[in-house]
């Protein structure tokens, strides 16, 4: 067939080989350039080095009737040879057969083993249990310390220390490691149990044997549920003095040497030295370990001066790791500034303007917040270009410096530091939600609402956020639909602000919908009944509604609130003349006079009213014109009769560029959480109305009051107005 012949020089020695295909003989020449005709004779490969590797194997389905049969035999064949195993037991014939234990242990610990680590405890357990009840087997007893495993992840402590010990009893004393972590588990079910003493007790004896770090913290914080200080004191020198296994002395702090691996280990000069990672990685969690125990027991040392049980920790800390002395001593400054001490916080700082480069970026930082917070920016502006000046990439200083800038007013140079800050740390909030703060009052409406959507996504239960951005969409933009939406989702954030229920009503008022608006301000005013703009507003719709009485309730609760203001008196007056009740509306009017006697309008009302009902009037008909005469606008008190709060109301929203600007988010490290109402929140267009000058010569309309003039502050155009 012209095949290759079954030997190892399937290539051929001519250029006529095997396959039909021009190959090259083998010579010492070769061919130059790129052949683009393929050939069919085989290369000399006599190693298999060009074939690469096998394709993957086809996944084997497992759930054909030969497949299930073959797991049934299996399954059978385990009880058999256990049967079989009890049976040479019992009868003594087991020194007459090759049995391989250790075979058999390997496959009934390994079955156990994935019955764990798939979920089915019980089955695991079953496993378990008939291994450790096999005498055959003489070190299975340790396996109960699996079982104890499996007991306390179904939170069944008691069972699961019972396990333990009886793991103990069959270990030996030469296996000192395995026993520390059987103690070390006894001493963690007793904590879940609340069983502190006797957590303590498996706890020392680790600590006493085979200490580490994590026993050392858990034996402290149980002595810290029982309030001990003295026996904290003594745990946390213990804990302080573990050294890290494989770690020397003179390798606590990277030295220069360590600095230099570390600069060759990233230009790729040398390779990565996995051992040293490795001690640096176990460095870091002790540390971490340490400063944890250190934070929680330092206030709890004495509790009548928090002061003094930091100044113990630090002491503690300087004789074995001084960098962990220095984070305390920061960690003691805050706690002052927690405390709003922030003289002693400030002292504190202080010291650490000659410390290492980190520490004096840490307490730069806080000092230029402190500063911040007190109102002294000049002071903060200081601090935060030392911090910068020290780490240039560390974002909570650069949003300090972005922080003073923006009180200074200077947006533009706010908002690239905003973005350096955020091209450091690319989730930083504070610089992404101050960003959006500085496009705002630059005028950039579409870059603040960017900033503040890209917030959104990172933390999308902040109020503020939404707020902001249904805010844009509003005022900025003027898309109330779009608005109306993300107030909505800022109304299941916090469904009873009043300030939100309140522009949710004027949203719905410019839509036109006025049930909606109804509704809202409604809301608003039963979570907050002292709100004038939205009190005026219910008055003139129910006027509006011609549902005088109900009016009559919300101007009064009004004058309650602003008893010096002479219009919602007016207001309640008007309300009643229109309901008919007009020996009350004069008794008011009376009043009002009595108290505000150069008031044009409750002059005017009283003069009108005493003609109808065939009263004197003279006397209030001469004050009149003597006031007319003499040109007095009528201002008994604050309540003068112009009508500036009703155009005031009809007034546009002013441009974002133009409004108070807000202060932005501080950056510190540790934030209280403490969040405000939205009700302070600018709310356009509904100032408390002013009573109208009456246009004279008006008809009497239809009304609850007959007689009645439809010439006062309630005219059909200045309600449409009001409640535009």
């Amino acid at each position: 067939m012209g095949g290759a012949p079954g030997t190892s020089m399937r290539g051929g020695g001519t250029a006529n080989g095997a396959g039909g295909g021009e190959a090259r003989p083998m010579t010492s020449v070769a061919g130059a350039g790129y052949q683009s005709k393929k050939g069919g004779g085989a290369a000399f490969d006599p190693l298999n080095q060009g074939r690469g590797p096998a394709p993957a194997l086809a996944e084997k389905a497992n759930n054909s009737p030969e497949d299930m049969a073959k797991e049934m035999e299996r399954q059978e064949a385990d009880k058999r040879e256990r049967a079989l195993c009890k049976f040479r037991e019992r009868n003594g014939k087991g020194d007459q057969a090759i049995v391989n234990l250790d075979l058999t242990y390997a496959v009934a610990f390994n079955l156990a083993a994935r019955y764990h680590g798939a979920g089915l405890r019980k089955e695991a357990l079953r496993e378990y249990s008939a291994i450790v009840r096999n005498r055959q087997y003489p070190q299975a007893g340790r396996l109960r310390a699996n079982m104890g495993n499996i007991f306390f992840e179904q939170a069944d402590y008691l069972e699961a220390v019972k396990c333990y010990r009886m793991a103990l009893d069959q270990t030996p004393n030469t296996g000192s490691e395995v026993r520390s972590k059987i103690f070390r588990n006894i001493g963690t079910a007793f904590v879940r149990m609340g069983q502190y003493q006797d957590a303590i007790g498996a706890y020392e004896t680790v600590m006493s044997g085979s200490p580490d770090v994590l026993t050392g913290l858990n034996l402290l914080l149980c002595h810290y549920a029982l309030e001990d200080a003295a026996q904290m004191k003594r745990a946390f020198q213990r804990l302080v003095a573990i050294a890290i296994p494989g770690l020397a002395e003179d390798d606590d702090e990277d030295d220069g040497e360590g600095k230099a691996a570390d600069d060759a280990e990233a230009t790729g000069l040398a390779a990565v030295d996995a051992l040293r990672q490795e001690l640096r990685q176990k460095r870091k969690e002790a540390d971490s370990y340490i400063m944890t125990a250190a934070k929680l027991i330092a206030p709890a040392l004495d509790a009548r001066d928090c002061d003094a049980g930091y100044a113990w920790v630090i002491d503690a800390l300087k004789a074995e790791r001084e960098a962990l002395a220095s984070a305390m001593e920061v960690e003691r400054a805050l706690h002052h500034l927690r405390a709003r001490q922030f003289e002693r916080a400030i002292e504190g700082l202080k010291a650490f303007e000659w410390k290492d480069a980190p520490l004096r970026a840490m307490a730069a930082t806080n000092l230029s917040f402190i500063y911040f917070l007190e109102g002294d920016f000049r002071s903060a502006d200081s601090y935060a270009d030392l911090a910068v000046r020290t780490d240039r990439y560390n974002a909570k200083a650069l949003v300090n410096k972005g922080n003073c800038l923006f009180v200074a007013r200077e947006h533009a140079r706010a908002k690239e530091v905003y973005l350096e800050a955020i091209g450091v740390e690319v989730d930083c909030v504070e610089a992404i939600f101050n960003l959006g703060l500085a496009n705002i009052q630059l005028g950039l409406v579409g870059d603040a609402l960017q900033a503040f959507e890209k917030l959104h996504t990172v933390l999308p239960t902040s109020a503020e956020v939404v707020y902001h951005i249904a805010n844009l969409h509003e005022r900025g933009r003027d898309d109330l639909a779009a608005a109306a939406k993300w107030f909505n989702i800022l109304l299941a954030r916090v469904p009873t602000d009043p300030g939100v229920l309140a522009r949710m009503g004027q949203i719905a008022n410019r839509q036109e919908d006025e049930s909606q608006a109804y509704h809202y301000h409604l809301e608003s005013y039963r979570h907050y009944p002292a709100n004038l703009d939205v009190i005026s507003w219910l008055g003139v719709w129910y006027v509006k509604s011609e549902l005088y009485e109900r009016a009559v309730a919300f101007f009064a609760r009004a004058s309650q609130i602003q008893p010096g203001e002479v219009k919602w008196r007016l207001m309640v007056t008007s309300c009643y003349r229109r309901m008919g009740a007009f020996q009350r509306a004069l008794d008011l009017y009376e009043r009002i006079h009595a108290e505000h006697p150069d008031n044009l309008e409750c002059l005017r009302y009283l003069v009108a009213m005493c003609k109808d009902l065939g009263r004197p009037y003279e006397q209030y008909q001469a004050k009149l014109a003597r006031l007319d005469r003499g040109g007095g606008g009528g201002g008994g008190g604050s309540g003068g009769g112009g009508g500036g709060a009703a155009q005031a109301s009809r007034a546009a929203a002013p441009p974002l560029q133009q409004q108070q600007p807000q202060a932005p988010m501080q950056q510190q490290q540790q934030q209280d959480g403490a969040r405000g109402s939205f009700s302070g929140a600018s709310a356009a267009g509904l100032n408390a109305p002013n009573v109208r000058q009456l246009d004279r010569g008006a008809s009497g309309g239809g009304g609850s009051g007959a007689g009645r003039q439809d010439d006062d502050d309630f005219a059909d155009a200045d309600v449409g107005e009001l409640l535009a």
